[in-house]
Formats: structure tokens, sequence, C-alpha cells
């Protein structure tokens, strides 16, 4: 079986900086100015790794030249086939035109990427080959994503191996109107994937009725914990925005957000200055898994990295969800993608996962 390989080396950027995603070259110039640091390629790596480690060192998988996958492949310990060659810098037309270059030469295309290239794959192949994303972006709403690098390469063995495939929706968030304050997705297509239920992701689904109790209930449990003294980080989402207005904040729906006493002491904040202030002060840290997806840390909100979670300390990381959010996964786990592997495992396992007032749900992460 021949493999193709697509990487947006810049997929991602945005996401440590809490730019809301990654499209656009003043985006990019911007992320780099706050200390972004590319990471699609080693994530693009540890897909293949994997895959080698099923398959042997013989598998094939052809490329694009440099940054846009051969560096991904050598550093996989695997020969890349090179059959284009991307411009410099790489824009969504190199993606475009190395996806439609490879389509007709392999039997599975492998894309690291967010959801903006996910869309180039799209409109390059249709639902010409099967596609399987290497999550790297920043939201990565759409239903065509592993839930983890090494889950892609388990993924493409089990294709290997005979498993079928799937249409699975392409969905994307209009990044301008994010940055705003409205959050505005869009179905554009589907894509053809292999169809390996739990190690890849659904797609993300819009916001449930969201009971006042219940989210009075959290906010009164949140504000306890932190007491009037600590820091309260409340991740992004709008399970999360109505707790922040149950203790009287009005923040950014897709931000990450740090209250004291109920007051915002900082709004849609980056990583780095987010370290500083968990550092400073003792501090909970409460996220809300995404509807549907049920991802706790990964998608979304990067700005919550491996190193402020490590500094706000695991016993104070509060799970939040309604009863109703909850019952929206179907029974699938909680999930965790910090780009860590040693922090995700210290995560897995069963978590409280705070529902209302008083109310705590054990729940399964993986």
């Amino acid at each position: 079986m021949r493999f193709g390989l697509v990487v947006n080396p810049v997929a991602g950027l945005g996401g440590r900086a809490g730019l809301k995603g990654s499209d656009g070259a003043d985006v990019q110039a911007r992320a780099r100015a706050l200390g972004a640091v590319p990471r699609a390629g080693e994530r693009a790596a540890l897909a293949l790794a994997e895959l080698r480690s099923r398959l042997g060192p013989a598998v094939e998988v052809r490329t694009a030249d440099g940054a846009m996958g051969a560096d991904a492949v050598r550093a996989a310990g695997l020969v890349p086939v090179v059959v284009c060659l991307p411009g410099d810098p790489t824009t969504g037309a190199d993606t475009r035109a190395a996806a439609a270059a490879l389509a007709p030469q392999v039997d599975l295309l492998l894309f690291a990427g967010g959801d903006g290239t996910a869309r180039d794959v799209l409109d390059a192949v249709g639902d010409t080959v099967p596609v399987l994303g290497v999550p790297t972006g920043v939201k990565m709403h759409s239903a065509v994503f592993a839930v983890h690098p090494r889950a892609a390469g388990e993924v493409a063995a089990l294709f290997a191996a005979g498993a079928g495939t799937r249409p699975a929706e392409v969905m994307d968030l209009d990044e301008d109107a994010v940055r705003e304050g409205r959050v505005s997705a869009r179905l554009y297509g589907h894509m053809a994937v292999p169809d390996v239920p739990v190690r890849v992701q659904q797609r993300k689904m819009g916001g449930s009725v969201t009971s006042p109790s219940s989210v009075a209930g959290i906010a009164a449990e949140l504000a306890g914990r932190a007491g009037p003294s600590g820091l309260l980080v409340l991740g992004p989402g709008g399970t999360m925005r109505a707790v922040a207005a149950a203790l009287g904040a009005d923040v950014p729906v897709m931000g990450v957000n740090v209250l004291r006493d109920g007051r915002p002491v900082a709004v849609d904040v980056a990583s780095a200055a987010l370290e500083k202030l968990v550092r400073s002060s003792p501090a909970w840290l409460a996220v809300t898994p995404i509807g549907g997806q049920g991802f706790l840390l990964g998608r979304g909100n990067q700005q919550i990295s491996p190193d402020v979670v490590r500094a706000v300390g695991r016993d104070r990381l509060a799970v939040v969800a309604t009863e109703a959010k909850l019952a929206g996964l179907g029974g699938r786990p909680l999930l965790v993608d910090t780009g860590d592997e040693d922090l995700d495992d210290e995560l897995r396992g069963h978590v409280p996962v705070l529902t209302g007032h008083g109310r705590v749900a054990m729940y399964p992460v993986h």
C-alpha cells in the first residue's frame, strides 16, 4: 500500500498565541513574534513513526519536498518518495497542488494541518481518494482527523489491513469572525476517511441548551474552590462563558479568560502570559469538553499549554460539563492531545466531572 503525506508547515502556529487560527501571513507573522514555534512537521513525524512501528521500515510514503512532507518522513526513519516541489514560503496553493499530485498515486492520503488544510485537500481531491488528517491545527472541528498523531499512524495501519471507509464532514470557522467574537461554522463537504471508530474524531457539534441552575451551581463550586484571592482560569466555550456570566463577568466565548473573585484579571490571554499568571498566584483551571468530540485539551484551547497545566497542578484541574453535554457524547470517552505525551498519560483515567452544585460524575479520559 502506498501512502501520501502533505504537511502544512504553519498549521497550528496561532494556537499557543491565542490567535484563534493560523490563516494568513499577517497572523502567522504575529504568532511568530509572540514566540510561537511550528510543530506540524513534528506531529506528522509522530504519526509516521507509529505507522512504521506497525508496518515496518519499508513503508512507502510519497510526499512533497522539505517542510511539506519529506522532512517529516525522514524524521520518522523512512525514505520519502518526493513527487513535487513546493514554494517558499508555502501557501494553501502548495497544499492543493501537492494533494492533487499525490491523489492518483496513493491508496491513503495523510495530511497534517487543521480545518483550513482540510478544506484545501477537499478542494484538490474531493472524494477521489481516502484521506486522514494528522491533527496539527488550532480548531479541527472536522471529522476527518485522528484523535492524536499516533492514532493517525494506528488508523493508517488498520486501513492497510483492510478497514473500510466512511464519509466525514469537513467543517471550518470564519477566523476573522471568531476574532470579533462571532462563532460562524460552515460545512464545506465530505471526504472518505478510514472507518475506525474512537480513533477518528467526530465533528464538533453545536452547543446544547444550558440549564441556568446547572451553570449557577458549577459557578458557585468553582468560585468556592478558587476563593476570593485565588485565580480562576476558564477555558473557551459557551459553557465556560455562561459560568463567567453567572459570576458577574462578561468574557469572550472563544478565549481563555482569568478571573479573581468574579472580576476579569485577563481576557483572551495567550499561553506565555497565562503561564506567568498561574505561577504568580494559586489558581484553578476549569475546562469543558468540545460538544460531540469530547476534547478537553488540545483543540481550540492550545493557550492552555502543558506548562500551564503543570504550573496549576493536576489536582487543581476542574473538568466541567452539564449532564446534557456528557449525554451528547454517546458514551465516547473524553480526550486529551496536549502535545506532551507524558502529560497526556498523566491525565488519562477516570476523572470527576462537575455537572452542578454538589453534583459530580466520574467519566473516562483517553
